[in-house]
């Protein structure tokens, strides 16, 4: 009998942890396929069209960026970065290739990490961007950059 029950109780135990886990790689999967979104209809098309409208919308407002362009450091706020696309010729009407790539998405819970190319002007960008799910919404809270040899 206690044998009986013992069997019983694992059965449930795993059949348990096993919708668990189907419901968090359910999950992820959601997570992943709204981060894609935010980066194809939202982040690439807003650095190609210079649409800092749309990109405002992404990113908290307390995001800094890092990194090194052409070998420099690069470090801006938020709105830094903002008025530097607002001010300058967007890649859609320079006539320039663009191209925006993701390499990688990482979702942990509420976290996550993009990791993403972009090709424009003579700059090849290589970049890991933070994300946190707030209020629902998927937002760049961290953008490291790298301009890398092509």
């Amino acid at each position: 009998m206690k044998t009986l029950l013992l069997t019983a109780l694992m059965f449930c135990t795993l059949q348990n942890i096993k919708a668990q886990n189907l419901k968090k790689m359910e999950s992820n999967q959601q997570s992943r396929a709204a981060i894609t979104e935010v980066l194809e209809q939202h982040y690439f098309k807003g650095i190609y069209e210079g649409d800092v409208n749309s990109l405002s919308k992404i990113y908290y407002s307390g995001t800094l960026l890092f990194g090194d362009v052409k070998g420099q450091p690069y470090a801006k706020t938020l709105e830094q970065y903002l008025d530097g696309v607002a001010n300058r010729q967007s890649p859609k009407d320079s006539g320039k290739p663009f191209k925006g790539e993701i390499i990688d998405i990482r979702v942990i819970n509420s976290i996550a990490v993009a990791e993403v190319k972009v090709k424009m002007y003579d700059f090849n960008y290589h970049e890991l961007l933070s994300f946190h799910q707030i209020d629902g919404k998927w937002l760049i809270v961290n953008k490291m950059i790298s301009d890398i040899a092509q």
